[in-house]
Parts: structure tokens; C-alpha cells; sequence
């Protein structure tokens, strides 16, 4: 008798554990960044629900049931979700619409009925659809026919649960090195990137490859041509400018001069002839804005000896005059 009453208790504990474990299971529900998602609860009519209490990190909603033959009344808890929450009026279903990624996060429903009240979860996942990912090249070299290229593929706005595949070669990750020889110039790499919702591709020639890398060796190698030339003509032009500007020079000193001029005059000229004026032609090389100074001494020598020194108090027979041009 006690060893019947023992095995009807433990059956009674295996169906409250059953139960248990059903109410606390966790639905994941994957979901799209702008489109829309549903909580499935598949209640029954005669399940005769008093309220269901929609929560996750906040509130989320309270829903009654309406008149009969007429939708259930939805009460939205919090501003997140407004105009964003719908529930199907035939099993209480809840769909939320316009999905932002922050909506991620678990859901739990709490369903009040006349006969009891059952519980149940769900684990949201949102994410965005993937654009083409793009390949970048880095890293490359040349030798002996043979492209060395490493391979990075991403995508924008990348977040968590992307993965990336290559094909032909069967590799995983984002980044791959290829070894590119003459016998491989047909292959086509291709990266696929995914995500639990989309996925999608991007592929480039063994030929590009090579092609790119032969081309950055071309233009490195006419950058240091170019450099070199540049160097070469520096150094056949600086001295021909230096020597220039050391006769410019010469020849603006020697525009600014000083002459002499001796004159022999008898007794016999006119007095009237006495002071002579030279003129001197200003260089052509000097700046518009100096005007050039030339000073002309005049010596006169006379045959009247004693008349001239009395005059200007010279030595007898000489006589200076300065014309200032």
C-alpha cells in the first residue's frame, strides 16, 4: 500500500516539474531592424482570459479581452511602444511593429485566466539587413610571378553574429592571404557575409589582383624617377641663379661711379667756356625707383698762373670745378 501511494506522488511531482519547465522555457523570435515581429501565444477561446501583462527590461502592454466578435482592448504601458503594438483578436498574439535594434531583449507574458495563470518568454533578436560587403587589398608584393595580397571583406554598420566565408577556397573570418601564381589567373574569390536574416556577396578576379599590384610597383618606381629628375635639375639650375645674381650685382656697382675729367684750357678761351658739363647715361640695369649719382671733377689749367691763385686761393695754374648730375 505505502509503495502504491510512493509511486502516485512521484508521478504527481514529474507532471508539476513538466509544468514548471514549460512555463519557464524560452522562445528565441528573430526579428528585422524596420519590419515587424509576433509573440505567439495560441490561446483558446475557452481558455476564458481574464488579462494578459505584457513586460520585458519595461513594460510593455496590458490587454483585456473586448466584446464579443470585437478586438481585445490594448493598453501600451510605455512610450516605446506607441502606435507600435498590435494583438490578434482570435489567440491574443502580440506583434510590435517599425523593430528598432533596442527592442532586443526578453519578453514575458503572463496569462491570467479563470482557472489559473500561465507564464511565458521569449528572447527577441533584432537585426539589420546586410549590404554588399566590400573587399579591400593590402599587403601586396611581387616576386618571381607570383601576387602576394591579403584580403580583408566587411561590411557597413558591422555588428555582432556576422560571419564571413570564402569561396573558392572553403576559408572562414574576414581576412585571407593569397598566394597568386601565373596558373591561378582564372579563379574568382568571392565573400559572402552573414547574419541570422540576410546574407550577401562580393567577388574579385585573380587577374585584378595582379594587375593592382603590378601597377602599385609602376607607380612606386616612377615616384622615385620623378624625385630623382627634380634633384638632377636643382643642381644643374642653383649655380646658373647665383652666378646671375653676382653679376647683377657687379653691374649695379658700377652704375654708381665717380669721373674724373682734366682739362686743358689756354688763355686764349673765352671766360664764358670755363665750366664744362658731361653727361653720363644712366644704366639701363638699375631699379626704376634709384636715381643713379655721377659726380664729374673738372680740373682747368690756365697760363695765367698768378690771376688764378688769387682768385680761389688754389696753387697756381690749376683749377677744379665739381658738376654734380
Amino acid at each position: 500500500m505505502a509503495q502504491h501511494y510512493l509511486w502516485i506522488l512521484l508521478l504527481c511531482l514529474q507532471t508539476c516539474l513538466e509544468a514548471a519547465r514549460s512555463d519557464t522555457d524560452i522562445l528565441t523570435v528573430i526579428g528585422i531592424v524596420g519590419e515587424s515581429v509576433t509573440f505567439p501565444l495560441n490561446i483558446e477561446k475557452s481558455q476564458q482570459v481574464v488579462n494578459i501583462v505584457w513586460n520585458s527590461e519595461t513594460s510593455v502592454a496590458f490587454v483585456t479581452p473586448g466584446d464579443p466578435g470585437t478586438a481585445p482592448k490594448v493598453s501600451v504601458t510605455h512610450q516605446n511602444y506607441n502606435e507600435r503594438i498590435n494583438v490578434s483578436c482570435q489567440n491574443y498574439n502580440l506583434e510590435i511593429r517599425n523593430l528598432r535594434l533596442e527592442d532586443s531583449g526578453v519578453y514575458k507574458a503572463d496569462i491570467n485566466t479563470k482557472t489559473g495563470t500561465t507564464t511565458r518568454r521569449y528572447s527577441l533578436q533584432v537585426f539589420r539587413r546586410l549590404g554588399k560587403p566590400k573587399i579591400t587589398q593590402s599587403l601586396m608584393t611581387s616576386r618571381n610571378s607570383t601576387c602576394n595580397v591579403t584580403l580583408i571583406c566587411s561590411v557597413e554598420k558591422e555588428e555582432e553574429n556576422v560571419t564571413y566565408s570564402w569561396s573558392p577556397l572553403g576559408e572562414e573570418g574576414n581576412v585571407i592571404r593569397i598566394f597568386q601564381t601565373p596558373d591561378s589567373q582564372e579563379l574568382t574569390y568571392t565573400c559572402t557575409a552573414w547574419n541570422p536574416v540576410s546574407n550577401s556577396s562580393d567577388s574579385i578576379s585573380a587577374q585584378q589582383l595582379c594587375a593592382d599590384t603590378a601597377t602599385g610597383l609602376r607607380t612606386r618606381h616612377t615616384g622615385l624617377l620623378s624625385g630623382l629628375a627634380v634633384l638632377f635639375l636643382l643642381i644643374l639650375i642653383a649655380p646658373s641663379v647665383l652666378l646671375f645674381l653676382l653679376c647683377k650685382r657687379g653691374q649695379d656697382a658700377i652704375s654708381k661711379k665717380t669721373i674724373y675729367t682734366y682739362v686743358m684750357v689756354t688763355r686764349d678761351a673765352p671766360p664764358t667756356e670755363g665750366r664744362i658739363y658731361d653727361e653720363i647715361p644712366q644704366s639701363k640695369d638699375l631699379p626704376a625707383k634709384e636715381e643713379p649719382v655721377n659726380r664729374i671733377y673738372s680740373t682747368l689749367q690756365t697760363d695765367k698762373m698768378g690771376k688764378a691763385s688769387s682768385q680761389d686761393g688754389k696753387p697756381p695754374g690749376i683749377s677744379t670745378y665739381e658738376n654734380v648730375i
